[in-house]
């Protein structure tokens, strides 16, 4: 049974198509992901839906009595509110009566107290009173209920309406990028959260992990039409393939019929009779299929990299700390040529004063940070690009250079470079303000890497950008020749592009991991096993440690382990190079369903063994 049916719906700006004569539905407990390019019509689609906006054509209809909650991209505060009444503004008994219980809490009012416990049993409401808690808790909320909304950072904003959202518990929520601003902790909890949530979710997001693990079928918006998949993010990549393939087909056949048909039309005589007419009717259908063609093209990102000499970067014993919060204690660390790291951990924990340090516009307050004489930064901030409103698009490229440097010696006109970064002719003249999130994110990607950075920082890259820009930006950071710094909760993206980890564990304590993130992850959960398998039987497990302590001491490889060890060293990176190499695979033009699935299956299978045998590295590694 169908909670809203979309019938028809059509919506234009000025001479833009976003989509036209569009249908479809959503049944109760479906969790349907939108798909589409940046500036296409998704958040258009979303308001409308949610009664924010109105179509030119069509109608959003809805299931009487569904309660609808909706997450903007950006949402106003009013000074004055503090978190706690701006989240418990909500017209539910249950919520309004946790309000109570806290208030209760804060003020250690026993009497109050008694006469609360009663309501919430009667009402069931330690349910609610448990969700709310994990929600604000998850979120980084709970410790700051009193504060002024308007007080918040941008971050802290979005977690807020996030979380007034899922306390709402309505039949039907609505997310318009839930995951930007979130920590990877938080994007992880928030995944198993609407996984566990039984109301029905409509949601428009980058995250492909997020995608592949919550939804359960995808719309995509392609060229003002909708198209349908019933399954996940990976099942949407298989099928989608066989769709442009059979499109690109079928504009072929048209093209063929065309070039016959346009013989006809030449020698037609003058005296047009019923049936020549029809006939001249199905020629100009025919016409407009032979000129489709399935726009799937991505950005095209060619510039040149600056030449990066021996010494890059090196810090020695740096330290830095806000008051009484520890950033960095002690921390040395050379980068290396061609490195790429990726700095993970939760939000406050310091990873971009980090960055701030590496780029001199934070000073440490002890060490030394010591920067080479080639080191030209390319710095991706996460709040964005910042322009004046009046600001045209092709305006912000000539402020920056007139022509525009490429690889091996071609250059380009901002014209030029525009139209491979999918800015058409017709937006050049547009106001950066009339540019949509994710095209104003596009946009400010460009004019970092158009200044031929050799040691290139992006913190949180992935916000708003497309799933095309997104994998046109990592097959060009693939071959990128110069230092990688990501700062990112987009697990996809850096399991791609990185294969070493800092990990902010907060009190200054950084961990410098060998691996990409869900092999930390891995690790991570193999630790907190053996934690719990201690603490289960600790008396045992104490004696066999002191045995195994004494064995290891005197213990050392024998020369078949040191052979082993080094032959490893060699295999991994070789195995991780494969493993790159067929993810890359995927993102190719033409693949068919059995191509696919050989890469799946290839890609399993040399994962798998390297797992093993990353995890025999390490075992031998303990006796190096």
């Amino acid at each position: 049974m169908n909670l809203l049916s979309v019938e028809k719906l059509s919506k234009r700006y000025g001479e833009k198509v976003l989509f036209s004569d569009i249908t479809f539905g959503i049944s109760q407990g479906q969790k349907v992901g939108l798909i589409a390019r940046n500036g296409s019509g998704k958040t258009s689609l979303l308001r409308i839906i949610s009664g924010k906006d109105i179509a030119d054509e069509g109608q959003a209809v809805w299931r009487k009595d569904t309660s609808i909650s909706y997450l903007e991209q950006e949402e106003a505060f009013n000074s004055g509110t503090s978190i706690e009444d701006f989240i418990f503004n909500i017209d539910d008994e249950r919520v309004k009566l946790v309000k109570t219980y806290y208030k209760a809490l804060e003020k250690n009012d026993e009497a109050a107290l008694g006469d609360l416990y009663i309501a919430l049993d009667e009402l069931s409401a330690w349910e609610t009173e448990n969700t709310i808690n994990e929600i604000l808790s998850k979120l980084n909320l709970y410790d700051i209920r009193t504060q002024d909304v308007t007080s918040l950072s941008g971050g802290q904003q979005k977690r807020l309406s996030l979380a007034k959202v899922l306390i709402e518990n309505a039949d039907f929520i609505i997310l318009d990028e839930p995951t930007n601003h979130l920590d990877l902790q938080m994007v992880m909890w928030l995944e198993d959260f609407l996984i566990r949530s039984k109301r029905t979710i409509f949601m428009v997001t980058h995250d492909r992990y997020f995608l592949d693990n919550v939804c359960d079928e995808i719309l995509e918006l392609d060229q003002g039409e909708l198209y349908r998949y019933k399954g996940n993010y990976s099942y949407y990549l298989e099928k989608r393939a066989e769709r442009k393939m059979i499109e690109m087909a079928n504009v072929d056949k048209a093209q063929n019929l065309m070039r016959k048909e346009l013989e006809w039309v030449r020698r037609m005589p003058k005296a047009r009779t019923t049936k020549s007419k029809s006939r001249l009717d199905a020629f100009d259908d025919l016409k407009e299929r032979a000129r489709r063609k399935p726009e799937d093209k991505a950005p095209e990102i060619e510039v040149k990299v600056s030449r990066l000499g021996s010494k890059i970067i090196e810090l020695h014993k740096v330290s830095k700390r806000f008051d009484e919060k520890i950033i960095l204690n002690q921390f040395s660390y050379v980068f290396k040529r061609n490195e790429r790291i990726s700095i993970t951990g939760a939000n406050g924990s310091g990873k971009s004063t980090f960055i701030n340090l590496l780029t001199g516009e934070l000073q440490p307050d002890s060490g030394k940070i010591v920067q080479g004489e080639t080191v030209v930064f390319g710095h991706y901030k996460q709040e964005g690009i910042k322009l004046s409103g009046d600001k045209r698009v092709i305006e912000v490229i000539k402020d920056i250079a007139e022509v525009i440097p490429l690889a091996g010696g071609k250059t380009l006109l901002p014209s030029q470079l525009l139209e491979r970064f999918n800015f058409p002719s017709h937006q050049h003249y547009t106001y950066v303000s009339k540019l949509s999130g994710g095209e104003k994110r596009r946009l400010y990607l460009l004019t970092v890497l158009m200044k031929n950075p050799n040691f290139l920082i992006l913190d949180e890259p992935t916000n708003d950008l497309d799933i095309h820009t997104l994998q046109a930006l990592e097959e060009y950071l693939d071959n990128y020749d110069g230092c990688l710094v990501v700062i990112s909760h987009d697990r996809f993206f850096m399991d791609r592009l990185c294969d070493h980890l800092f990990v902010f564990k907060g009190e200054g304590e950084i961990k410098d991991f060998p691996g990409n993130y869900t092999q930390y992850r891995e690790y991570e959960k193999e630790q907190e096993q053996l934690k719990r398998e201690r603490q289960e039987a600790a008396p045992a497990i104490k004696k066999t440690e002191e045995v195994k302590s004494e064995t290891t001491e005197k213990r050392k490889l024998s020369y078949n382990e040191k052979r082993e060890y080094e032959v490893l060293e060699k295999e991994i990176p070789q195995l991780e190079a494969k493993r790159e190499e067929l993810n890359r695979a995927f993102t190719q033009e033409g693949l068919t369903p059995e191509k696919i699935k050989a890469i799946t299956e290839e890609l399993t299978r040399l994962q798998a063994e390297l797992s093993q045998k990353t995890e025999r590295w390490f075992e031998l590694a303990d006796f190096i």
